[in-house]
């Protein structure tokens, strides 16, 4: 896997735009008439306010306190960037508070506070206790981050993490119990050598420690060498406790038939030399970040047989903390936690542990482009697997419940892990499984609008994603003046400029054009006009001579001029059978929209195209069809000429046999709404439609309209389904971003 680029300006961009930073908040109960604002305030939430003060328990029955956590930093310990104070901290923790959100529904506030007097910190936290239903603590630099952690822990009755310490320690747990397993080898037996005395690394060593790890098997080394008993320079009471009587004095002396390497210290911290002398079938965890103590490639030249784990995505066996802290935090707030206790944390890395060598299910291995199988290089669940969510907070509940942390015992456990399925937004993990199916492809993709900055910023990013080769139509000296001027120069040496100018195609293209052409009234003048002028038809010809995988156009003209002007280079018409499908993507759910492109007024033939059309779409996006042909009238009622060919559709899919599910006439609330289906209990969809055929493109085009507009989904699309080369039409309205995600499409090879 290629490291993916990221510039600064595009860091900088993606956290300007479109508003300042990374999150906003949002009211969850209406807040439009009078009567909403006095239940929502005055007089009516005095009511609530009275029920907490005589029960304090019932704050998360009436509050957010239930699932909010603060994530709480003074920056003096930035990502590995040193002490950049509380300020420059905020995106961070920002970046962190989504993450949350992401992958556990986990609502999050950070909050920077402006000292580095421990004494101060502790007390501004404590005071904020009645907020909050637990605390992450974050980038705070050692030993301060251990005396913080203890006192709030003490003073507090609400779990409090510090992730850079206990996050870790958890996946490095799961990690290293497959590696062991793997190994034929006990915890209780092994030599462990770990380097760097630091948060994570102490923590690490006492985790294990708690889970039967011996104390003088384990040596700990800083950056004076090994930690022994009666050592006295750079020492501390944190690591006294883990000392050891010893006669190695070095990290080297220490590795000599060790087990077990733990790094959360420095590039280049191992040598292969210190590897080889190794005990057999070593395990290798080099955490350093952003480069490991010793890389993969390196160790498995002296040692085959050694597991290698490292921080970095682009390597097998990732230690990921996004794995641990949000599912955690799930689990503890689920039960009411007091703590997050030594158990919780066991039971959490034994859950990852046990998931890793279960099958892995279809969508991970095609969002990874490859099988995995649990083995040497795959001990650590990947971040992206949907079980996580339901499996993880489950095991560290039922922990919580049995160590005496829960304030109030989940009963029902079946129903809980069943809360969990639901609670995940799935539309993230299609975008995810689609852009990994792009890298795959590594996909030559035709910019066709190369006038446009939006455009270039979307070619320039779609190349620095390690996505494919972008290959934008326009003049250079263009396309070099409007990358200067969108902070983005220095790209224009990446991407490849392509135009009617400099490609030595210019006579095939017209060529094929021409014999396409001659007999619907095109002469030998118009046809170059259109090849050497209008790039639309000039990208469509790249295309179709195979100068190309995938083409994206539609951002600077209608998608009904675009779609004549490719006609001309492709038959991607109604009598061709084509079709554009549109996806709208709001509150977790996502729904296809069809035909919002190609047919005017669609007859019932046409409609079983469309539907055939969206099926194979949704099918490419990883969901299981589930077609409604919508009208006003549902089943027949109110009588209309104008339904009658949404009910006739469905009868021609009858005579088709196709193998998808189909239903018409009906109203978007029966088609969409699980308690309206129940009323027609001989409807053949077994739940919510996926995929809405309408009656004609001015509905289609009304219905995307106003979900962006009034509902504030996001709209991808129209797909284009049914030519037999990869082509996206954006709408005019297009971000870079949506741009992108339009070439991603294309890259998958979409519709």
């Amino acid at each position: 896997m290629s490291k993916t680029k990221v510039t600064a300006e595009e860091a900088l961009a993606f956290h300007l735009e479109p508003t300042p930073g990374k999150f906003e908040i949002t009211a969850t109960v209406p807040m439009t008439t009078q009567r909403d604002l006095s239940l929502a305030y005055s007089p009516g939430v005095a009511v609530p306010c009275e029920a907490i003060a005589a029960n304090p328990e019932t704050a998360y029955d009436y509050t957010n306190k239930g699932n909010l956590v603060a994530v709480i930093s003074n920056g003096t310990a930035v990502l590995g960037l040193g002490n950049l104070g509380a300020l420059a901290s905020k995106p961070v923790m920002e970046g962190k508070a989504v993450l949350f959100k992401r992958f556990a529904d986990v609502n999050s506030i950070d909050i920077e506070l402006d000292t580095e007097d421990p004494d101060e910190f502790c007390r501004a936290v404590r005071l904020m206790g009645p907020t909050f239903g637990g605390i992450n603590l974050e980038d705070i630099k050692a030993p301060e981050c251990f005396i913080i952690e203890q006192r709030l822990k003490e003073e507090m009755d609400i779990p409090v993490f510090h992730d850079d310490q206990h996050g870790t320690a958890v996946i490095c747990a799961a990690g290293l119990i497959n590696a062991l397993h793997l190994s034929n080898k006990k915890i209780e037996d092994v030599k462990i050598v770990l380097n760097g005395a630091g948060a994570a690394g102490i923590a690490c060593l006492e985790l294990l420690k708690s889970m039967g790890a011996r104390h003088e098997n384990c040596i700990m080394c800083d950056t004076k060498g090994v930690i022994y008993q009666g050592r006295t320079e750079g020492m501390n009471q944190w690591k006294s406790a883990h000392a050891v009587k010893t006669e190695t004095r070095t990290l080297e002396e220490a590795m000599v038939g060790c087990d077990v390497f733990l790094g959360v210290s420095a590039k280049g911290a191992v040598t292969p030399q210190m590897v080889a002398s190794m005990a057999d079938n070593p395990v290798i965890f080099a955490m350093a970040n952003p480069d490991p103590e010793i890389t993969p490639e390196e160790a498995h030249e002296v040692r085959m047989d050694a597991i290698v784990a490292t921080g970095r995505s682009d390597y097998p066996n990732q230690v990921n903390n996004v794995l641990g802290f949000p599912y955690l935090f799930r689990g503890a707030l689920d039960i009411n936690a007091r703590a997050i206790n030594d158990e919780m944390k066991i039971a959490c890395a034994h859950a990852l542990a046990q998931l890793a060598r279960e099958d892995v299910p279809d969508e991970v291995a095609l969002a990874y482009g490859k099988n995995l199988t649990f083995g040497r290089d795959y001990i650590i669940p990947t971040p992206f697997d949907p079980r996580l969510i339901h499996r993880i907070p489950t095991a560290v509940a039922k922990a919580g419940m049995d160590t005496g942390a829960a304030r109030r015992p989940i009963i029902d456990m079946e129903a809980y892990e069943l809360s969990l399925k639901s609670r995940m937004d799935p539309t993230a993990n299609i975008l995810r499984g689609i852009n990994a199916r792009a890298r795959a492809a590594q996909a030559r993709m035709i910019f066709a609008e190369g006038d446009d900055p939006r455009v270039l910023r979307a070619a320039v990013m779609y190349q620095r994603s390690g996505l494919g080769k972008a290959l934008v139509v326009g003049r250079e000296s263009d396309v070099k003046a409007k990358l200067e001027a969108a902070g983005l120069g220095d790209a224009v040496r990446e991407i490849e400029v392509v135009n009617a100018a400099n490609t030595q195609h210019l006579n095939t293209y017209k060529t094929f054009l021409y014999d396409r052409l001659n007999r619907r009234g095109f002469d030998r003048a118009d046809i170059h006009r259109l090849a050497a002028r209008d790039r639309h038809v000039f990208s469509a010809l790249m295309l179709a001579h195979g100068h190309g995988d995938g083409l994206v156009t539609g951002a600077t003209r209608k998608s009904a001029h675009v779609l004549e002007r490719i006609n001309n280079v492709f038959d991607a018409d109604a009598e061709h059978g084509c079709a554009g499908i549109t996806a709208l993507l709001h509150k977790g759910r996502i729904v296809l929209i069809a035909d919002t492109l190609v047919h005017e007024w669609p007859d019932e033939e046409d409609l079983a195209n469309i539907a055939e059309r969206g099926a194979v779409v949704a099918r490419h996006l990883g969901i299981e069809p589930r077609v409604a042909f919508v009208s006003f009238s549902t089943f027949g009622y109110p009588v209309s000429e104008r339904a009658e060919k949404m009910a006739a559709a469905p009868k021609v899919l009858d005579r088709r046999g196709v193998d998808f599910e189909y239903e018409g006439e009906m109203t978007v609330d029966v088609a969409m709404n699980a308690k309206s289906q129940q009323a027609y209990p001989f409807s053949r969809l077994t739940g919510p439609a996926n995929i809405l055929v309408v009656p004609a493109r001015h509905s289609a085009s009304i219905s995307v309209k106003l979900m962006q507009e009034m509902g504030g989904a996001t709209v991808i699309g129209p797909i284009l389904s049914g030519v037999d080369r990869s082509i996206q039409i954006c709408s005019t309205v297009s971000t870079a971003n949506d741009i992108l995600n339009m070439a991603v499409l294309a890259a998958c090879k979409v519709g």
